[in-house]
């Protein structure tokens, strides 16, 4: 076992070596090269936030050229270019001329959030970049006739052509089939989770398990009609060898995704202990294929794909009953029962898995399941990957497809379908698994039940909130926009909803439902948004949607207006809008001019324990003249400050600065954003005066209290989410302040 884990150790560290050193280096950071490549995976539709269309590739570069280098630059084997300026849609394994303006790999970081960059990191993705419009992209060569990706890349565009009227059971049969888990959209996705069946939407262990035992009574069948065939070959042999042979090919065609890969490893070490005459023990087949898939893949480790698919089929081969003594074969009841009493085990026993990892639960899944897993696993399925070979058999597939989306849709109606839970405590995670384990094998009675008490401290934490009078901060990592999450004792406010990334994303779905429902807030006391402008009121919709608001201001519809003078008081800590000045009549009239909307933004203070807090959104220079004016530096000060307009060179006047007198200075904007925020000149501006700028592109999400250390001593980076984690992958190569995004509409960051 020590050898075992020395091993193990080093070729995760090797591997990492490896992968770090095809980062982008830091000199190319922001430069524009021209690239040739190959498009090394199903290209990805992307929308930008302007409704412009556009394609996220994966590029495995061959050559690279940067204007005034005799070099060709070393840049990382693949990329991930987002493009809007394609003059023809392409296609997997084609070969590309581009231009891109480069950037480190990076990704949004916030508490109990997804890991981005951990997944780039996987995928062998050690860079990223934006196509620019000039000089024109240009396809140099199509796809190869003998190669997988461009197979597979042709078999969805049959499948989406052959249902261009049904694009939503399309998706459905490219995700069965091909492995591509985006083509289902977002709210597809939120159906399948709510009612518990998403797994069976990703090829899994289940459907690779079917095809190969399929394939092997089929050979086995096949091969025994002829007489010679036998004597070279036994039948079962030959039918287990057809058996692999499919699942391998299923593996590979659908993306060699890890729940695949540890379905085949357990096919193939089954087989080869029959074919050694060997009966280990389960627990020890299961670990053998576990080292396996992490010796391939370490990073397998960290994927809640991994869990669930190694401790699904633990919890299956602990729980089974003994084999019957005679031969005779179980009747139908007895393998209704059987099937039942698998279900309920998997459902008990991945319970505790499924809240540690997603935070929520099905209460609707085992009837869901009931119903999903034999339609979609012995009939869709094989519709699906069978109509490769004769389309009209994607018809029926589709019908099914239909169908069981409307009873899904009904059961995600029902009451109390879903179930929230905050995060526990580490002790309580730990017990709950223990007792998950305790309930799904197969113990007497009490053991059960006392396995189901070991599980309550999870499945109902007591959220943890600051005392009263105390404040705390929250500032999302959501791009460019502004998102603020304020606690008191017993009151949650949001300031600001986040930008929109595209149709059906974001950061409201995206970021901000996931943060409030794993700190354990049930519902938002009051939403503040602080003007129309889309990267502050973009996700308000899915907020709204997604949970109780009590009350509402500023930029909504049915919400009444910010205004200066409206105060109130939380658990000991006061609240108060500065601006805007109510409109008097005459200025509110049809003639008048409205003023743009940044200078109508929402400015709070809030005040707890003596230190105080500024947010400003948008405002700009004029508008922060008024507030001195108004204000004065008595009412000003604070000790942080919202840096105006995310750090644009119209805003953060001196006037401002010296007024307000912070310490520390808060700036959300995206990573290396195209309208280059924070301003070099008002980064100036700030250390001029020694105040230390904290930003979510760097830092992730970012946390404050009011009763943490006095400013003069905090160190801000302690409290990044970066930082938190402590992954080596996190750690961005430095960067200059003004650095902005390639030309083109802002894209959609990782999650």
């Amino acid at each position: 076992m020590l050898a075992a884990a020395l091993l193990g150790g080093a070729n995760a560290g090797w591997r990492a070596v490896q992968r770090m050193d095809d980062q982008l280096a830091p000199h190319w950071q922001g430069q524009t090269l021209a690239l040739q490549g190959r498009i090394a995976e199903l290209p990805q539709p992307l929308a930008g936030m302007g409704g412009d269309s556009g394609w996220r590739l994966v590029l495995a570069v061959e050559q690279a050229r940067s204007p005034g280098l005799a070099e060709p630059p070393r840049l990382p084997p693949r990329l991930l270019l987002s493009c809007f300026h394609l003059p023809e849609a392409p296609h997997a394994d084609e070969r590309w001329a581009l231009t891109a303006r480069l950037r480190p790999a990076h990704a949004l970081l916030n508490p109990h959030g997804p890991d981005g960059r951990l997944w780039m990191l996987e995928q062998e993705l050690g860079g990223a970049g934006a196509c620019t419009a000039q000089p024109a992209p240009r396809r140099l060569a199509p796809a190869s006739a003998w190669r997988l990706q461009g197979w597979r890349d042709a078999l969805r565009e049959r499948i989406q052509r052959r249902l261009q009227d049904r694009p939503r059971e399309a998706s459905v049969l490219v995700a069965l089939s091909l492995g591509d888990q985006s083509a289902l959209a977002a709210r597809d996705w939120a159906l399948l989770r709510d009612t518990g069946v998403a797994h069976l939407f990703s090829v899994s262990g289940l459907h690779i398990t079917m095809l190969a035992w399929l394939a092997a009574r089929a050979g086995r069948w096949a091969w025994s009609r002829g007489a010679r065939l036998s004597l070279a070959v036994a039948a079962p042999r030959a039918g287990t060898a057809l058996g692999l042979a499919t699942a391998l090919l299923y593996t590979l065609f659908s993306g060699w995704g890890v729940p695949a890969q540890r379905t085949l490893w357990m096919l193939v070490a089954l087989a080869l202990l029959q074919r050694l005459g060997l009966r280990w023990p389960w627990a020890l087949q299961l670990l053998a294929v576990a080292a396996l898939v992490v010796g391939l893949d370490p990073w397998a480790l960290l994927q809640p794909g991994f869990w669930l698919s190694f401790c699904a089929v633990g919890l299956l081969m602990a729980g089974a009953p003994p084999s019957p003594q005679s031969g005779a074969a179980p009747g139908w009841r007895q393998r209704l029962r059987g099937a039942l009493r698998e279900q309920l085990s998997i459902t008990l026993g991945l319970a505790p898995l499924t809240l540690l990892l997603f935070r929520q639960l099905s209460l609707v899944g085992l009837a869901a399941n009931a119903l999903a897993i034999p339609l979609v696993s012995w009939a869709v399925t094989p519709l699906a990957l069978l109509g490769a070979l004769c389309p009209p058999l994607w018809e029926p597939a589709a019908w099914l497809v239909r169908g069981l989306w409307v009873v899904l849709e009904g059961l995600q109606g029902l009451p109390l379908a879903v179930w929230w839970v905050p995060v526990a405590p580490q002790w309580a995670q730990l017990l709950a698994l223990a007792g998950a384990a305790l309930v799904a094998l197969a113990l007497p009675w009490r053991l059960r039940l006392a396995g189901l008490a070991c599980m309550l401290p999870m499945l109902a934490p007591l959220p943890q909130r600051p005392p009263p009078g105390v404040l705390e901060l929250l500032a999302l990592d959501i791009g460019q926009g502004n998102a603020v999450l304020l606690l008191t004792h017993g009151h949650a406010l949001l300031y600001d909803t986040g930008p929109r990334w595209g149709p059906d994303l974001d950061a409201g779905a995206r970021v901000i439902l996931p943060v409030l429902r794993a700190l354990g807030v049930p519902a938002l006391d009051l939403l503040i948004v602080s003007h129309a402008d889309q990267d502050h009121s973009g996700g308000a919709a899915s907020v709204l949607a997604g949970l109780p608001v009590r009350a509402r201001l500023g930029a909504l519809r049915g919400a009444p207006p910010c205004e200066r003078g409206q105060a109130w008081r939380w658990d000991g800590v006061d609240f108060e809008l500065l601006h805007p000045v109510p409109e008097p009549p005459a200025a509110a009239s049809a003639t008048s001019p409205r003023p743009r909307a940044n200078a109508r933004s929402c400015v709070l203070r809030v005040s707890a324990q003596g230190r105080r807090v500024l947010l400003t959104a948008d405002i700009e220079a004029a508008q922060e003249a008024q507030l001195v004016a108004r204000e004065g530096a008595q009412g000003l000060r604070a000790e942080l400050l919202m840096v105006p307009h995310h750090g644009s060179k119209t805003s953060s006047s001196d006037a401002l600065l010296d007024a307000v007198a912070p310490r520390l200075g808060l700036v959300q904007s995206g990573f290396q954003n195209r309208f280059g925020h924070p301003a070099l000149a008002v980064v100036q501006r700030y250390a001029a005066r020694g105040i230390v700028l904290v930003n979510t592109a760097d830092c992730g999400a970012w946390r404050w209290r009011s009763d943490g250390p006095a400013a003069e001593v905090l160190v801000p980076a302690a409290d990044c989410e970066r930082l938190r984690r402590g992954r080596y992958w996190l750690a961005d190569p430095p960067r200059g302040p003004g650095d902005g995004d390639a030309a083109g509409p802002p894209l959609p960051p990782l999650h």
